[in-house]
């Protein structure tokens, strides 16, 4: 389908294409941009912008919907904007105006309602933490999602209740209390789905010692940055790739090293992801139950033997039941487990026969991630060959994983979304009470510094002060982190002292 779009008075093109993705979706449309006053003929959406000659800030927004010269849809609308309001916070509330005017241009058209109704960003926990923080009651916020952002019942009564599960979290961070995140960019294999940073471990295995080397030395030098400006670590999160594909003796050396340069007196959480079954053992689990880490992550993504080759994983469902076992017997007692609604191929009692699985496992928490079709993944690049899973569909099983963990006792307690995800749906984290994963609710909600290293890490310094937030970027290749690691050390000293 081919999509014509003409702009008057503003160039917010970014988020009217995100607006017609959700109605439309990725692969399926063609966006054009026309001119005024150009051929008439085809799918054409109109918006406009006008400042009103008037005594305060008042503007009319336009949007008008055209159909081979029929009109389907006009509307006019005036919007005022305080003149107390900054530059940066005006630009916000036309952009968000707009949008809010083309859903219900493209609402009315399609006859479809969106779960998040106008809502795109990835954190729309946020919006919850922000009208909280105005001193709007549940009711007021409830109201505020579905009548202004066209958010469903159903997504607004989770959202207020996940941002309520965050907030003692969020509460319980002050300046100087800080996070880690530490890279690994090394995997068994790569997935079909995956576009992290990660690397074949064995085509890369005469670079794993001199990565832990670089890793090491980077540790060092946060280290002395931490020390010196007097911050604590509040929480640790070694992620990758997959942290469990090098050695059990890299392994044992790196996480040595972490627990000897960091004071870690006031760190609470410290997880290592384990990842994938067919890259863990005995060996590796002991090393991890002998270090700090008191929470592991074995992530499943689905327990169809099938479904798992098509992917590119190299292990069955009874490899992830016997590494959770060994796991358990060996005295880990705070266990995450992933699965993701929507793999290519996999149906709904497919999915239910999953979650029934993990349930008999008994994991303390569980990450339930909707399909999305990352544009840097080998299924972005090869489409056609896979059977996609209908945003119909997927909406189902992530329905069904609600209904079905939360029956089990667990509690969504984190949720973030992503681009081109499946049924335009939600990655939600549950958990047992009292076991709610600290980084992945700072992570998301970006209330709390939080220093990456390692390959590909992004660091993000918050400034509470002014509400501002300040990136670094690691380099993404393995061979260049090793040689430029010194440059990684000065990128963090620059930007947090």
């Amino acid at each position: 389908m081919k999509i014509y779009i003409r702009l008057e008075g503003h160039d917010f093109k970014y988020e009217i294409e995100d607006v017609i993705r959700l109605f439309f979706g990725n692969g399926d449309i063609n966006i054009e941009y026309r001119d005024l006053g150009e051929d008439n003929s085809g799918f054409i959406l109109y918006s406009g912008l006008e400042r009103l000659i008037t005594a305060d800030e008042k503007h009319c927004i336009k949007t008008m919907l055209e159909v081979n010269g029929d009109i389907k849809f006009i509307e006019n609308e005036i919007i005022a904007i305080s003149s107390e309001e900054d530059e940066h916070e005006v630009k916000k509330i036309k952009k968000r105006e707009i949008k809010r005017q083309v859903y219900r241009a493209l609402s009315r058209y399609t006859a479809k309602k969106m779960p998040w109704g106008v809502l795109t960003g990835i954190r729309p926990a946020k919006i919850v933490h922000e009208l909280m923080n105005r001193g709007l009651d549940r009711e007021q916020i409830y109201s505020r999602l579905t009548d202004y952002y066209y958010v469903s019942g159903k997504k607004a009564e989770l959202l207020y209740n996940i941002a309520q599960k965050e907030k003692p979290v969020l509460d319980s961070a002050g300046y100087d209390k800080i996070s880690i995140y530490i890279g690994i960019p090394f995997c068994p294999t790569r997935c079909l789905y995956c576009s992290f940073t990660s690397n074949p471990v064995k085509k890369y295995a005469p670079f794993v010692k001199d990565y832990i080397g670089a890793l090491k030395k980077e540790i060092s030098g946060v280290g002395e940055i931490l020390d010196s400006k007097g911050f604590t670590v509040q929480s640790i999160y070694i992620g990758g790739g997959t942290p469990t594909s090098i050695d059990a003796s890299y392994l044992e050396e790196l996480l040595i090293h972490i627990e000897k340069v960091f004071n870690m007196t006031e760190t609470k959480e410290y997880t290592l992801e384990a990842g994938r079954p067919d890259s863990i053992d005995g060996k590796k689990l002991e090393v991890i139950k002998k270090s700090k880490v008191n929470r592991i992550s074995i992530n499943p993504q689905s327990m169809n033997d099938e479904v798992l080759r098509d992917i590119g994983r190299l292990h069955t469902a009874k490899d992830i039941v016997d590494a959770f076992n060994l796991a358990r017997n060996m005295g880990f007692d705070n266990i995450n487990m992933d699965v993701i609604a929507g793999l290519p191929g996999e149906r709904l009692e497919d999915f239910k026969y999953t979650l029934k699985r993990i349930a008999e496992l008994d994991p303390e928490s569980i990450t339930v991630h909707t399909m999305a079709i990352k544009r840097a993944s080998r299924l972005n690049e090869d489409k056609d060959s896979y059977r996609l899973i209908s945003g119909n569909e997927v909406a189902k099983m992530v329905d069904a994983a609600y209904d079905f963990i939360t029956k089990n006792g667990l509690e969504p307690y984190y949720i973030y979304r992503q681009k081109n995800m499946l049924g335009n749906l939600e990655n939600i984290g549950y958990s047992r009470p009292g076991y709610e994963c600290m980084y992945n609710i700072q992570i998301m909600e970006e209330k709390q510094t939080i220093i990456a290293l390692g390959a590909g890490a992004v660091t993000k310094v918050v400034f509470p002060e002014n509400d501002r937030i300040e990136r670094t970027f690691n380099v993404k290749s393995v061979e260049e982190y090793v040689d430029r690691i010194e440059e990684m050390i000065g990128r963090k000293r620059s930007l947090i002292d």
